[in-house]
């Protein structure tokens, strides 16, 4: 005699199970994004208090990276190279920015900070990032950007070795660029919106 095979069933099972696979797979990314928002994880830099909490004894050294896009033609570079400051001091460091287009064109930053497991102690309290800047042709613009490192990163066993952190801002020509780059997966919550 023959087993009787339930075919409707099976199919039924192996759509939900596929159907489950999706709803993780589309689910996964916004959380993971909340994720690091919270945790600071994949260098995702804070957004929190805007007041430094004031000098303490440590100092940990920012470099400062900057590249473009390939589409944008853009000359893009921090004004310093790096800034030794105090755990809990407040900073504000300076990129530059040229269009060496002969017609306007309008682009839009992102960041990171490294090593990744820093970035829940970098806060940023102002920046240029995530918002259209348009250059005349051939205009020369800088860019402020204010933060300060928290001075707890001395008292954390994963970070306190750390000497040097290094903040980089990559410009293109919209945030939809960004996503498909892959460079707007740790930006957090407040970027983007539907981009992702």
């Amino acid at each position: 005699m023959r087993p009787v095979r339930n075919n409707g069933l099976v199919a039924f099972v192996l759509l939900g199970i596929v159907a489950g696979m999706g709803g993780l797979a589309f689910a996964s990314v916004p959380l993971y994004r909340l994720f690091c928002a919270v945790t600071g994880y994949g260098g995702t830099p804070q957004t929190g208090p805007s007041a430094a909490p004031g000098a303490t004894g440590g100092m940990i050294t920012v470099r400062f990276n900057a590249d473009t896009n390939p589409g944008l033609p853009w000359h893009f570079m921090p004004a310093q190279k790096e800034i030794r400051l105090a755990l809990g001091e407040q900073a504000l460091a300076f990129y530059t920015a040229r269009n060496l287009a002969a017609t306007p064109v309008t682009g839009t930053a992102v960041y990171n900070v490294t090593p990744d497991k820093v970035g829940r102690y970098f806060h940023k309290t102002a920046c240029f990032c995530f918002n259209e800047q348009t250059l005349a042709a051939g205009q020369r613009m800088e860019f402020p950007v204010s933060f300060w490192v928290d001075p707890k990163l001395a008292e954390d066993p994963n970070t306190a070795d750390i000497t040097t952190i290094t903040l980089s801002y990559t410009f293109f020509l919209t945030l939809e660029d960004a996503a498909r780059a892959g460079a707007l997966a740790g930006a957090g919550p407040h970027v983007g919106g539907n981009l992702r």
